[in-house]
């Protein structure tokens, strides 16, 4: 008898065996991640960490009233929880020196202006870094070489060659590196890969992300404390390598954001908090073969507080990344206006909506596939959790796993994000050749990395 085309070889109807057959792809997916990680392969733990019983000693860099401070406060008062201990704490402001003296019931020979003594330490098994953006790289290569683990916070590094020597640096340690975007450990993004990876959807068309703001008095105009003076702050130290060195600016010093010299604005804020997501939903992220973008500054919103200087970087910006497997990413950043069309990605089956926070994702069939796909809806997941990232970080050191944002996801996301700058502020289209690790335009001449004193706002 001849085979309805709506059933399978085994007779079941079409639907159903297709169901049948993804939902066990997804239980064998499953099973393998939990054998292995899904980037690169398993790490040793710490010579300090021997197992899940022993507490981990963390050092803190950059002890900012933003993120910085909300790491030393988190990581102290979950100590017990996690068995961790906030050892030592670094800053070239006295007065953040104090806070976390205080608030982490530190020794004032636990507290230093100079990263360095930190990393000379025997006893400190990590380093939590939450300095600007300049000093990422460098530090995270001399604790890892000092035998620390390491979470960075976004972005990975100012610019890709940092990256890269990071990259290297990882590899060549066994350490665990964990980069700070705690949307990655939001269980919609996972939830996503699995989906991806099965099969399924088919093949992946583009995914959408946005971050988005509308901020009155401007974007990163944060208040300057009345203690921020040079007799306070180790202003030689805070520059670090950055080429085009001015004197001492309270205004640099807090909002340093919205200047090249110091960060890629947007590029370096607000991209790397959807886009490693993103990048880690698709299952298998990869190195971009192209990527152009375009930023805008035309509502001049520091102006709106007199006597505020204007911003170098762009308060909008759209970036659209192509990978070799023909996926594409869009992400849309902006300072001055909220709206955010959502979180979705498109596959040749079917569309997936992921909550803001991860916290659901709806699977929605492309009407040319419902008798294949049926619509289910992913709800209750964890979602975005600062502390739920940092405990992934203490769970790898002691494992010996990898990090949900670790060096494999970070490294190709922070070459998404430099390839983006430089289109934007360069004016041209960035390819890549992941093989060389070079970079060309459109009629392949090659174009040198930006990166400290390459343009004057560096």
């Amino acid at each position: 008898m001849e085979q309805s085309a709506s059933s399978s070889p085994s007779g079941v109807p079409r639907r159903d065996f297709i169901k049948k057959a993804a939902t066990a792809a997804a239980a064998i997916a499953a099973t393998s991640v939990l054998k292995t990680p899904v980037y690169g392969q398993t790490q040793a733990p710490s010579a300090n960490v021997a197992g899940a019983n022993n507490r981990i000693a963390v050092g803190i860099v950059g002890i900012g009233f933003g993120i910085g401070q909300n790491h030393l406060v988190g990581i102290h008062d979950k100590g017990n929880e996690n068995n961790t201990v906030v050892a030592a704490a670094s800053d070239v402001f006295n007065k953040r020196r104090k806070f976390a003296q205080d608030k982490a019931e530190l020794k004032e020979a636990d507290v230093h202006d100079d990263y360095r003594k930190i990393l000379d330490r025997k006893d400190i098994d990590a380093v939590l870094i939450a300095t600007h953006d300049p000093w990422h790289a460098q530090i995270s290569i001399e604790a890892m070489e000092s035998g620390k683990h390491v979470y960075c916070e976004k972005p990975m590094t100012r610019y890709l060659g940092e990256a890269f020597s990071v990259y290297d640096t990882v590899k060549r340690t066994g350490k665990v590196y964990q980069v700070g975007s705690q949307g990655c450990s939001a269980a919609g993004w996972h939830k996503c890969a699995e989906l991806i990876k099965s099969g399924k959807l088919g093949a992946l068309v583009w995914g959408q992300g946005f971050y988005c703001r509308n901020s009155i008095p401007g974007e990163w105009n944060y208040l300057i404390e009345d203690e921020t003076k040079a007799e306070n702050i180790n202003w030689e130290r805070w520059l670090g390598k950055v080429k085009n060195r001015v004197p001492f600016s309270d205004e640099d010093f807090h909002r340093w954001r919205k200047y090249y010299r110091y960060c890629g604005g947007l590029y370096g804020d607000l991209v790397p908090h959807r886009l490693h997501p993103l990048m880690l939903a698709s299952g298998t992220p990869e190195f971009p073969v192209r990527v152009s973008s375009i930023g805008t500054h035309n509502v001049h919103s520091d102006l709106s507080v007199p006597g505020t200087p204007e911003r170098e970087v762009a308060e909008h910006i759209q970036l659209l990344a192509e990978f070799p497997s023909g996926y594409m990413i869009t992400i849309t950043c902006s300072s001055v206006n909220a709206k955010s069309p959502g979180f979705a990605i498109y596959t040749h089956k079917a569309t997936l909506n992921i909550g803001s926070s991860g916290e659901r994702v709806e699977l929605v069939p492309e009407k040319e596939f419902a008798e294949e796909i049926d619509p289910e809806p992913f709800t209750g997941l964890q979602p975005e959790d600062l502390r739920v990232h940092e405990k992934n970080w203490f769970d790898c050191i002691r494992s010996g796993q990898q990090t949900n944002a670790n060096i494999d996801l970070a490294i190709r996301v922070q070459t998404v994000i430099s390839l983006a700058e430089m289109s934007d502020r360069l004016k041209t289209t960035c390819l890549f050749d992941e093989k060389t690790r070079k970079i060309s335009d459109g009629s392949g001449k090659e174009i040198a990395p930006i990166t400290y004193g390459t343009l004057a706002q560096s």
